[in-house]
């Protein structure tokens, strides 16, 4: 007897051990792809397993695994899915690939890797390589799955400062050294990450008097999801959030502090131009209350735009934890 698994593969019963060899699930978790696009590889290209037990079980071996990495590693380059397949499937001796599948399972969470994917990713979590790839091969079913199983896994936080952001900046450099190529990566995988930020924040925390916090950029910056990261892990330790968004005007921006009488503010230039020093004092200085008991906000200075333009008096925290850590000093 068999039972149907989660990803439609047909599974062991529970009195028996599972069949050998990993199954379509297992083998889309270590690759980083979603599971529909292994099947459609081995539906289209012919990349399915070399032997077919009896009945609807699917297992893969470590020389099938190989093949579906080469396929993974040369549409990173690029190369049509065709063309990428009928290589393939010539590519080398079976199992000559880097993977070394020898049982079911994902590969352990916290292992490093320093594949390419066709991007200089460095020494970062095994997870970034799979949301790389995804990327490049502007996999929308993919990319959705590996940043919500991500956040899922380690938090906002953690997701976004050692699996979102090394990614993004991998797909920054890659465009920025090949002229106008993987321009469009770039889009596609912040759109994403947008998406995923907005699925994973809680139901909007309703405003108490004197704690919502203000975030928005700077006039002219439009860089907005390190404040849609912000205003996600704000949310869910209970903090009042206003999300402005990018490149709000002087005036809209100073009209929305003397109506919401926020807390803090939050300022992100992403860029040196669009850091602007007497903005960020002139928020500071602003004054709303009755007399005797006016209160000012507390801005925060955010963005590598800020670098070498400190204010005097104003925080500026180097990172995401550490803004969470000043906007909510009292969350858990």
């Amino acid at each position: 007897m068999s039972a149907r698994g989660r990803n439609g593969e047909d599974r062991e019963s529970s009195g028996g051990p599972p069949a050998a060899g990993l199954t379509t699930g297992d083998v889309a978790r270590r690759l980083g792809v979603a599971p529909t696009t292994v099947r459609t590889w081995d539906r289209r290209y012919g990349l399915g397993p070399e032997a077919h037990t009896d009945g609807r079980h699917r297992r893969w071996t470590p020389a099938d695994v190989a093949k579906l990495e080469r396929m993974c590693a040369l549409t990173a380059t690029g190369l049509p899915p065709a063309e990428a397949a009928r290589l393939a499937r010539g590519a080398g001796p079976p199992g000559a690939g880097p993977v070394r599948a020898t049982g079911p399972g994902p590969a352990p969470a916290g292992r490093r890797s320093r594949a390419g994917s066709g991007l200089r990713l460095g020494d970062v979590r095994q997870e970034c390589r799979g949301v790389a790839r995804a990327a490049l091969r502007l996999d929308a079913a993919a990319l959705d799955d590996l940043l919500t199983a991500a956040i899922a896994e380690h938090g906002l936080v953690a997701a976004w400062t050692e699996v979102i952001v090394p990614t993004l900046q991998a797909v920054g450099r890659k465009w920025e050294t090949s002229g106008e190529k993987y321009i469009e990566v770039e889009h596609f995988l912040s759109w994403h990450v947008s998406g995923a930020l907005r699925q994973a924040a809680p139901r909007t925390v309703p405003d108490r008097p004197g704690s919502t916090v203000v975030l928005a950029c700077t006039p002219g910056e439009t860089h907005t999801l390190p404040l849609e990261v912000l205003s996600a892990a704000l949310t869910e330790r209970g903090v009042p959030v206003r999300m402005f968004g990018g490149a709000l005007p002087v005036d809209p921006l100073l009209a929305a502090v003397r109506r919401t009488g926020p807390a803090a503010v939050a300022l992100w230039a992403q860029s040196r131009a669009t850091a602007s020093r007497p903005l960020a004092q002139h928020v500071a200085a602003m004054e709303w209350g009755v007399r005797g008991a006016r209160r000012s906000p507390a801005v925060l200075t955010l963005g590598p735009g800020w670098a070498g333009q400190a204010v005097t008096g104003l925080a500026r925290p180097p990172g995401l934890a550490e803004a969470v850590a000043a906007l909510a000093p009292d969350a858990p």
